[in-house]
């Protein structure tokens, strides 16, 4: 016992305070998380949309997390992570509390379009701020601590966000703006004159780097082959956010609170667990390895689904579906830190913010026509073969960037 509290502690050690505080703004931000969670069951059971429609709305914010991206990848290049960030947290504002008076199919479309866009804007311009501010023995601690705080605010907000939507379901969207406001106001304070680790980074690039500060990521075909491979593994794990809460309302006819209590398990689940399999993984296994196991465990996580019927299947199926989700991405964040320099990093985080952006997309389009055609069961079984050919996948790309 005290040799795994010693363990859990030391995957602690060592990260810098700017990196403690990125973590922080992120748990105020994603703690009024409410609305993605629920927006499929808000427009199936508030609105009254189809399966098909409502999947096209959450499309719609896939395709606006694509354009995010590239904009924010860019946009960090040319202005910087701060502004990038600080200007797309203030943003959604006003967005959320629009969305709520948008109440046909094509009015909040165009909406979630919109607020995705803004949103989106933030990721590329946060990976290159956590490594910017990370210790260089410690990036890829620094990113699983900002994951899990992302996390913890998972757990906290989709919580909160089951008995609001019980209320009234205008609450999630308000509950959002809120925290995306204090999460701005927080950020601007800490981080307007804070200086990170840019010079001592510049003596310390990694062997990896070489020829990286002259690369085009869109010229780096191992690097775009990954990107795929990890919008695909995205595509199959984001029906946690859309699928998976219609199908815990449709077949197994759970409240909106109930869904709330199993989204906020998920969320505990990584927060507890993440930094310390992170630590030991980083020490025992390759880079290849961790997120090959992170991508089966995916693929198992569904066919559970399909394997019993009971509550505790749920649970069990969202146990092994948090430590895939562990495993598999932050050493995917990592890989595409080690492709670029310093001169392209807001580039290529773009290209990896893409990757789950574009995942976006396509995750609720064709997950819901798969489920409203064939049923869910059928939904389960081609994702887990999906995911089994796409860990094969990665371990052939991972072992030519020799990783």
């Amino acid at each position: 016992m005290k040799e795994f509290i010693r363990l859990y502690l030391d995957a602690y050690k060592g990260l810098s305070a700017p990196a403690w505080m990125l973590a922080l703004v992120m748990l105020i931000n994603r703690s009024g998380a409410m609305v993605i969670p629920f927006l499929g069951v808000y427009m199936v059971n508030h609105l009254h949309f189809s399966l098909e429609d409502t999947g096209t709305v959450l499309s719609c914010f896939g395709v606006g997390a694509v354009a995010g991206s590239f904009l924010g990848g860019w946009l960090t290049d040319k202005a910087g992570h701060f502004k990038v960030q600080l200007y797309s947290l203030i943003l959604t504002v006003p967005m959320f509390f629009l969305l709520p008076e948008l109440t046909t199919v094509l009015k909040l479309a165009i909406g979630v379009f919109m607020l995705s866009i803004i949103s989106e804007t933030f990721r590329p311009a946060n990976s290159v701020s956590i490594a910017y501010y990370a210790k260089p023995d410690n990036v890829i601690r620094s990113f699983s601590l900002n994951r899990m705080a992302l996390n913890l605010g998972f757990s906290i907000g989709p919580a909160l966000g089951g008995f609001l939507a019980a209320v009234s379901y205008a609450f999630l969207f308000y509950g959002n703006a809120v925290a995306a406001f204090l999460s701005a106001l927080m950020f601007f304070l800490y981080f307007r004159n804070r200086k990170g680790n840019e010079k001592k980074a510049l003596k310390e690039e990694p062997v990896l780097n070489t020829g990286a500060a002259e690369r085009s990521p869109y010229r780096d075909g191992l690097f775009i082959t990954f990107s795929i491979l990890s919008c695909v593994f995205a595509i199959c794990f984001f029906q946690l956010l859309n699928t998976l809460p219609l199908y815990y309302r449709t077949i197994y006819k759970l409240s909106e609170a109930d869904i709330g209590v199993i989204l906020a398990f998920s969320g505990m689940v990584v927060f507890l667990l993440e930094m310390m399999l992170v630590h030991i993984a980083e020490k025992r296994m390759t880079a290849r390895e961790v997120i090959v196991s992170g991508v089966l465990l995916c693929g198992l996580s569904f066919l559970i689904l399909n394997l019993a019927v009971g509550i505790w299947v749920l649970y069990l199926a969202m146990f092994v579906l948090c430590i895939s989700e562990i495993l598999a991405m932050p050493f995917m964040a990592t890989v595409t830190l080690q492709r670029s320099s310093l001169k392209n990093r807001g580039a290529y985080m773009g290209i990896n913010a893409l990757s789950f952006s574009a995942a976006h997309v396509f995750s609720p389009f064709v997950g819901t026509r798969i489920a409203a055609e064939w049923g869910f069961e059928i939904l389960w079984y081609g994702t887990a073969v999906v995911l089994l050919l796409t860990g094969i996948g990665f371990l052939v790309v991972m072992k030519r960037m020799r990783l």
